[in-house]
């Protein structure tokens, strides 16, 4: 038997018979994609002392990652469905493990921003190449599944980042976190060179590479604008980006709705499963990035947990993943996919809403509930949102597919942070002004205080360290004999050791009043979009107009799609699955059309 599997998917009679352990490989890809983001949230503490980086600089670190990783997927998911979807996995995975590699080595602001933004390429390629080989691999009774365990990776993947970085900054400087990733890309090449079967289109028409570089430029200024506008200020860059971003989706629109082979038929967004499984997924994580992203900082700065710790108190929203993920996996064939996708998100605006009692006198157990009812929505939600989006697409298009459902994942995620991360900043700053009023700090400190959660610790620090070192020049005058100096340096170092802890107790009120006041703007957003999905999606079952006609609505739509794509035409000789009437990309788009 060759070690390294050369058949294509496409040309195998019967179901791949190591399917499951392709999978393996495909879901360890995606974790550490996954995980490069929310493990830096952990690491950034340490990465701004040793590199000195400012507020911009540590936010630039966070997103150089995201830009590429969000404008490139579209055309890279093109080209891997037209040239090698597993080739470009293997490719995505040597990009990322090199672009960690050069992230551990440099000294610089400058370097880790660069290094990130190699390893959000990496991503682009290896994000849409998992979901693509997953639907190529997996039949049509078995891709809910696999979907479902897929998305399952990437809850977990959100709560274990944090837990893997603070388990490597006990013993290791922050560069590990970068480093770990390059033994679990070359396990997952060789893995997929071994174990998951080379695929690609059938169809092996050009790339529309104008319709690909005009997505780049509408999306990337689309996410820099939302990184740009709500941290830096709406100023000639950030309103530039909007401009540009507007502009070019307005051409990207029209390109594709002109051009006869589009990199994405934009109409598919006026099909109602399609468009609402979008939003949902948009919107969740617009909710679930924005919310961890306030979270781990409380956990950290508020309750004092040290990375190790806060990492173990994430725990329970990955178990509550997999619950949610075993539950929609029942309940969906059951009760169809709208009733479990508006469940979900109904869960998660109610997680947000529970984080609205947040206040100083919080406790970690007062975040448990919290954390496993948002880890069960998004078990609930995410994997029938992927599975219907990947469904709308024929078998030429896996690669777009992914790479469309992808976007909407890091869109809402960019905007999360954006959105709740600039609602948390002038909620903190304006509740700091207000508990300090009176109390004798000086503008400039109450300013930097202002910044963030650690600048206002940091201060309050200060604070304590001069109360400190008069205590000690009082001592001193004491032991000289010079009692009434001692007695004046006591009375400023006690004045300032109260000061501080005032400071401090300040600090942690009102950061906790910024969550509570930013989880309510969060469930406000993600309880509107609940109402938008529930309306956008059908409730009735309905027959496709191609495929079996025997399943739920969302099923037989994407089970029309697959045997439009893989058996109109007889484009795909050995397709595994059924009949299908008409060309596979219009017996596809026929049965997702309602």
């Amino acid at each position: 038997m060759r070690l390294v599997i050369h058949e294509p998917v496409e040309r195998m009679d019967r179901p791949y018979a190591r399917r499951w352990w392709a999978l393996l490989v495909l879901c360890l890809s995606l974790l550490i994609i996954v995980m490069a983001n929310t493990a830096l949230t952990v690491a950034a503490p340490d990465m701004t002392r040793d590199l000195g980086l400012s507020s911009a600089d540590l936010q630039w670190v966070i997103d150089g990652y995201t830009v590429p990783y969000a404008a490139l997927m579209l055309l890279l998911g093109a080209i891997g469905d037209k040239y090698s979807r597993r080739g470009a996995l293997v490719l995505g995975l040597v990009v990322f493990g090199g672009g960690a590699v050069a992230g551990s080595l440099v000294d610089s602001s400058a370097g880790v921003i660069a290094a990130r933004a190699v390893m959000g390429v990496g991503a682009a390629l290896i994000m849409p190449a998992t979901l693509s080989l997953l639907a190529a691999t997996f039949p049509r009774a078995e891709r809910a599944k696999a979907i479902t365990l897929w998305t399952a990776t990437a809850g977990l993947a959100i709560a274990a980042g944090p837990l893997v970085a603070g388990a490597l900054l006990q013993h290791h400087g922050w560069s590990a976190t970068f480093l770990i990733n390059v033994p679990v890309a070359v396990v997952a090449i060789v893995g997929a060179l071994v174990l998951v079967p080379p695929s690609s289109a059938a169809h092996r028409h050009r790339v529309d590479h104008v319709g690909g570089l005009l997505s780049v430029v509408w999306i990337g200024s689309l996410v820099y604008m939302i990184i740009e506008g709500p941290h830096f200020g709406w100023g000639v860059r950030a309103v530039t980006a909007a401009v540009v971003a507007g502009l070019g989706l307005v051409a990207f629109v029209v390109w594709e709705l002109r051009h006869p082979r589009p990199v994405v038929d934009v109409r598919r967004f006026a099909h109602r499963r399609f468009a609402g499984s979008n939003l949902a997924v948009a919107l969740f994580f617009l909710a679930v990035f924005g919310a961890f992203y306030y979270l781990t900082q409380h956990l950290q700065f508020v309750l004092g947990y040290d990375a190790l710790d806060t990492g173990v108190r994430m725990l329970p929203l990955a178990g509550a993943v997999f619950a949610g993920s075993a539950l929609t996996g029942y309940l969906t064939p059951r009760v169809g996919m709208r009733v479990t996708v508006t469940a979900g998100m109904v869960g998660g605006t109610a997680a947000l809403a529970l984080l609205t009692r947040v206040d100083a006198a919080s406790s970690y157990g007062d975040f448990v509930l919290p954390l496993v009812v948002l880890g069960l929505a998004i078990g609930l939600a995410l994997s029938p949102c992927t599975d219907a989006i990947m469904g709308a697409f024929p078998e030429s298009e896996l690669g777009v597919g992914g790479a469309v459902n992808d976007t909407s994942l890091e869109l809402g995620g960019s905007l999360g942070i954006a959105l709740l991360g600039s609602v948390l900043a002038g909620s903190y700053s304006s509740h700091l002004a207000d508990a300090t009023k009176g109390g004798g700090l000086p503008a400039g400190a109450l300013s930097t205080a202002q910044d963030s959660v650690g600048a206002g610790y940091a201060v309050a620090q200060g604070i304590g360290d001069k109360a400190r070192q008069l205590g000690e020049q009082a001592a001193r005058a004491g032991h000289a004999g010079n009692t009434e100096k001692a007695a004046q340096l006591k009375g400023q170092s006690d004045q300032l050791a109260h000061g501080a802890r005032q400071m401090a107790d300040a600090v942690g009120s009102s950061f906790s009043d910024a969550v509570a006041h930013t989880s309510l703007v969060g469930a406000v957003i993600l309880g509107v979009g609940t109402v938008l999905v529930a309306v956008l999606l059908p409730w009735k079952e309905r027959v496709a107009a191609t495929g079996t006609g025997t399943g739920t609505d969302e099923e037989d739509a994407a089970a029309g799609t697959d045997a439009g794509a893989r058996a109109g035409s007889g484009s795909e000789p050995g397709s595994r699955t059924g009949s299908g009437t008409g060309t596979g990309v219009e017996g596809g788009r026929s049965a997702v059309a309602r």
